[in-house]
């Protein structure tokens, strides 16, 4: 399989924010979002199998992994790069990124009996991304209760637009919030206080800590 990167740092986002993990960065994606900080991922990597993507995070310490890109669905072969991780040793906390384009059923089905130890991250694109479009909005009925659900929002008007798609579709997973780097997080904030939106605000730690430096 074809991948951009690997290296272990602080997850940054969503539910496990704060926690040492292990990144595996596939390269491709279908989606090309106006504010994508990964832009590398689109088309930069080298082809590497399984079995050696296992060798190279052993000497990791963390037990959190997180499978992301670009989109990691693109790859059949991602499928076995989970039950690899799934079935190590070390019992891994597998954490799937995901855009929303691509359907999550076969996933689900494949991996549910693993439980907490799987869980799915799927975004849902707002206007300002300039790919709402291309949402499968069916597969938030799919996410499960430990899953999330996260919104990247850049303004007001995203922030409306994920109002609304919760408000349609209900999801009983967990829901993040998260304005782009560098908007206006006081006033995404403020307006979530305000509505007291039953969501988690997410902030990027790892830019936080780090800036823009890649590998973090």
């Amino acid at each position: 399989m074809k991948v951009c990167e690997i290296f272990h740092s602080i997850q940054g986002e969503g539910e496990f924010s704060g926690y040492p993990t292990i990144f595996i960065r596939l390269t491709g994606c279908n989606l090309r979002c106006r504010y994508c900080d990964t832009q590398y991922a689109f088309y930069e990597g080298e082809d590497i199998d399984v079995d050696e993507i296992m060798k190279r995070i052993e000497h990791f310490k963390s037990r959190y992994v997180c499978v992301t890109g670009g989109e990691p669905l693109l790859q059949e072969e991602t499928f076995n790069l989970i039950e690899s991780l799934l079935k190590h040793k070390r019992g891994y906390m597998v954490l799937l990124e995901t855009n929303g384009s691509i359907g999550l059923k076969k996933v689900i089905d494949t991996f549910d009996g693993y439980g907490g130890r799987f869980t799915i991250s799927m975004d849902i694109k707002t206007p300002s991304s300039g790919m709402e479009d291309r949402m499968l909005f069916d597969n938030i009925s799919l996410l499960r209760t430990h899953d999330q659900l996260k919104f990247v929002v850049g303004d007001e008007n995203d922030y409306s637009y994920s109002k609304q798609v919760i408000s349609k579709y209900k999801p009983k997973c967990k829901i993040i919030i998260q304005p782009v780097w560098g908007t206006d997080y006081r006033k995404i904030a403020e307006l979530m206080i305000e509505d007291g939106i039953d969501a988690r605000l997410s902030l990027q730690i790892h830019k936080i800590i780090w800036g823009e430096d890649r590998g973090h």
